[in-house]
């Protein structure tokens, strides 16, 4: 992923972690996560960015349009999602890969740099406690960014 990717034409204010909701043996990426929004009627992928269980960085909707992602909180910010988030018997779960991890200590990083006042929130904290995606504490894991690239 080249720098001019993550590089909108369009004010960021904030980063805005996800969950797929799939489970935990569903290998998928933007592409399949396009087919479903677009199947729903969406104009595609809500998500800017899908992280895939491997750890690659995908791209989904184009960086310079809002997302679609967290309602009342997609102008001015960019949607990422990893793949995962629902364990075997339904429930939210923190099933993130070492992969995926890195690949999301990576990519935050690299935002804070090119948006030095971004901030980074989770879905469920703009959600009013309605969803518990993405399924761990962004807040508390923010801390742990740097040691994530070294897994």
């Amino acid at each position: 992923m080249m720098n001019e990717d993550i590089i909108a034409d369009r004010p960021i204010t904030m980063a805005v972690l996800h969950c797929s909701d799939t489970y935990s043996s569903m290998d998928i990426g933007a592409k399949e996560i396009d087919r479903w929004h677009r199947d729903n009627g969406w104009s595609g992928c809500g998500y800017h960015f899908v992280i895939t269980k491997n750890g690659t960085i995908e791209k989904g909707r184009s960086i310079h349009k809002s997302g679609a992602h967290a309602k009342g909180y997609n102008v001015g910010s960019i949607g990422i999602c990893y793949v995962g988030g629902r364990s075997d018997n339904d429930k939210p779960v923190d099933d993130r890969t070492p992969e995926q991890k890195r690949s999301i200590a990576a990519l935050i990083i690299n935002l804070q740099t090119i948006y030095p006042d971004i901030i980074v929130k989770g879905h469920n904290e703009l959600s009013g406690g309605k969803k518990s995606c993405p399924n761990y504490d962004v807040q508390k894991d923010e801390k742990s960014y740097v040691d994530y690239l070294f897994l």
